[in-house]
């Protein structure tokens, strides 16, 4: 399988500098990265790519079952480590990608030596003595809503995904990228992203990990990004001054320093 193709990887940057690889959430593309990549390009040979059923991937490569689980995903990422031969990567991963990370870190040690996690969360769905942020009502509206409606959907949650209302251009553009997706491969992912419950994982991360956290995300609140600090040994949480679920993009400064501050003591 062409793997480059299957996933639409591209590479920009150094390449001769240590790799980063950049990896999007649900509904979004590799374009999302794009007020980072300038902030790496310099020192770092940065890698991104979609998923399938995402951006410019081959949809044809789509499979319900692979992708019912983050362990499809996290597979598309250790082929596409093992594909370029990488080796202690630096994993960047917004949101659900972030758990995707975790699992291809613990399929592939050897590719990746790094986490980033940039607004993360394990599990969306409240527990016993934990806060997701969302009830299993809340999850089962949002998917019946996305599943009658995805258009509909799209337009409605991803200003409250992105926040910033005072600047209605971000939610827009979010809202754009999700309506670009495929509905029926979108379903699948969103099925697959908020009725995930990778708590347990987070115990077998063993490299550098940096937590990104907003002050103010509807998606991930304070709590998860706290949760999930304790949880990975020697983790590092940063809360970057930024609203909403996407900082790379509302405030993409803040974000940029923060990962390349945690770069820089990598090396």
């Amino acid at each position: 399988m062409d793997i480059d193709r299957r996933n639409n990887v591209t590479i920009v940057g150094n390449p001769q500098g240590p790799t980063v690889v950049l990896a999007h959430g649900f509904g979004c593309d590799q374009n999302m990265w794009r007020l980072t990549v300038p902030a790496l390009a310099e020192e770092y040979r940065v890698v991104l790519f979609d998923y399938v059923g995402s951006g410019r991937s081959d949809l044809g490569a789509f499979s319900a079952d692979r992708y019912s689980s983050l362990d499809g995903y996290a597979q598309d990422v250790t082929e596409i480590c093992e594909a370029l031969d990488l080796r202690d990567a630096v994993f960047v991963g917004h949101s659900v990608s972030a758990m995707i990370g975790v699992l291809a870190a613990g399929l592939a040690p050897e590719r990746i030596g790094a986490l980033v996690m940039v607004a993360p969360s394990p599990r969306y769905i409240d527990d016993d003595g934990y806060r997701g942020g969302f009830t299993a009502d809340d999850i089962d509206e949002l998917l019946a809503s996305l599943e009658s409606n995805y258009l509909g959907w799209s337009t409605a949650m991803a200003p409250v995904i992105m926040g910033n209302p005072d600047r209605p251009e971000l939610g827009e553009e979010l809202a754009n990228s999700f309506c670009a997706t495929d509905p029926d491969m979108a379903r699948v992912f969103a099925r697959t992203t908020f009725l995930s419950d990778s708590r347990d994982d987070l115990k077998t991360v063993s490299v550098p990990t940096l937590v990104l956290e907003c002050t103010q995300d509807a998606i991930a609140p304070r709590e998860v990004g706290a949760y999930v600090h304790r949880a990975i040994p020697g983790a590092t949480l940063v809360t970057l001054d930024a609203t909403g679920h996407c900082p790379h993009l509302s405030a993409p400064e803040a974000t940029n320093q923060a990962i390349t501050a945690f770069l820089a003591g990598l090396r």
